[in-house]
């Protein structure tokens, strides 16, 4: 026999994909996230940095000087708040680049969302040789291997900026401390900006792995799509058995109209059309019941029931049945096709005796409808 991985060979569906998602398997990628956060704070120390820097030398140049006064009149609250204050916006906009960095590569990836089912108690998760063959396994090597190529790529970049900027870095104990930090902090951040782009690279890399790895981990076999069609469409059981209840019901409903019935017309199967028609009471032919599909099929049992004439007549039918309400007479154009049939009607036993067959009933253009309820040229 195949083994089961082997059979799942159909695409995963959207419900399959939908399940999957609020169970917590989610598209997710950890090189995507760490390029953000990196890169962000890379953008952080280009356009902030130096205010940042500018801010701490103010905030130990004024932490280091004071006077008489500001011994005599020590507040720690304000010398606190005027110390650490010119610092305070810089730090909240890393930790809001950080942040939204953080939330961007699920949102990137159609994962960001809060699903409590992804943090209920799992029992596999302790089991040592699930642990094992998680660590082990495929998905382990290949974590493995991106670990490993992380490491030489941003090594080797590492050390070609190092190599890049040593005779410069090695010049610095000549200059001035003012010079010599703002060449340190320009390299750093080039240093910072080209390991942002490079796990940018990394993770153009690894999204599209892991959308693939996610596909093949939901691929379904053909079993399990024909039992989800069935949970989704209803099996042909459940089908029938609200086949049943609907037509119970329509049969309850319709009994008593069906009973004083002159004729039905039928589609033949999916529509009926109950007319009644008294030469000394009623002025034109009325509806008393109409239907589709199981009531439709109510009606032509009660019509059965009630020995009332059944007849097909297709387009005179779904005429009816889009141009009448029940209780209503007939609309206007379409007098003549049924007063022909109820002349017929009225002479059953002649018609049947002598072997008549039914009349042909012309239906007016402006009357005609298919089975959706579009008119017909």
């Amino acid at each position: 026999m195949a083994d089961t991985d082997q059979e799942r060979t159909e695409a995963p569906t959207p419900k399959r994909k939908k399940d999957a998602a609020e169970k917590g398997d989610v598209l997710q990628s950890r090189e995507l996230g760490t390029a953000l956060v990196v890169l962000g704070g890379a953008l952080w120390i280009a356009f902030l940095g130096p205010m940042t820097v500018t801010a701490l030398q103010n905030m130990l140049t004024d932490g280091l000087s004071f006077n008489a006064a500001d011994l005599r009149d020590f507040d720690p609250g304000a010398v606190i708040w005027r110390l650490a204050g010119a610092v305070v916006l810089p730090l909240f906009a890393l930790f809001a680049i950080t942040i939204a960095a953080a939330i961007g590569a699920p949102a990137m990836l159609g994962s960001l969302g809060f699903r409590p089912a992804a943090l209920g108690f799992k029992g596999s998760k302790l089991n040592p040789l699930s642990g094992l063959k998680r660590i082990f396994g495929t998905q382990g090597l290949v974590e493995l291997g991106k670990s490993v190529a992380k490491v030489l790529v941003l090594g080797s970049i590492g050390i070609w900026l190092l190599m890049s900027q040593s005779r410069s870095l090695i010049g610095l104990s000549a200059s001035e401390i003012r010079p010599a930090l703002a060449n340190v902090g320009f390299t750093f951040m080039i240093a910072v900006l080209v390991m942002a782009l490079a796990l940018a690279g990394i993770a153009m890399i690894d999204v599209p792995a892991q959308f693939l790895q996610r596909i093949k981990r939901l691929r379904m076999t053909r079993d399990e799509i024909k039992e989800e069609h069935k949970q989704t469409e209803g099996s042909p059981e459940a089908k029938a058995a609200v086949r049943r209840r609907q037509r119970e019901v329509a049969r309850a409903s319709a009994r008593g109209a069906i009973a004083e019935a002159t004729v039905v017309l039928t589609n033949p199967t999916h529509f009926a059309v109950a007319l009644r028609y008294r030469p000394n009471e009623d002025a034109a032919p009325i509806v008393v019941a109409r239907g589709r599909g199981a009531t439709a099929e109510a009606i032509r049992e009660l019509a059965g029931e009630h020995n009332v004439p059944l007849l097909s007549y297709p387009q005179l039918t779904r005429a009816l049945y889009y141009t009448s309400r029940t209780g209503q007479v007939i609309r206007e154009d379409l007098y003549l096709a049924v007063a022909t049939i109820l002349a017929f009607v009225f002479n059953l036993e002649t018609a049947l005796a002598t072997g008549t067959p039914q009349p042909a009933v012309e239906v007016p253009v402006g009357a005609r409808f298919d089975a959706g309820g579009r008119p017909e040229a």
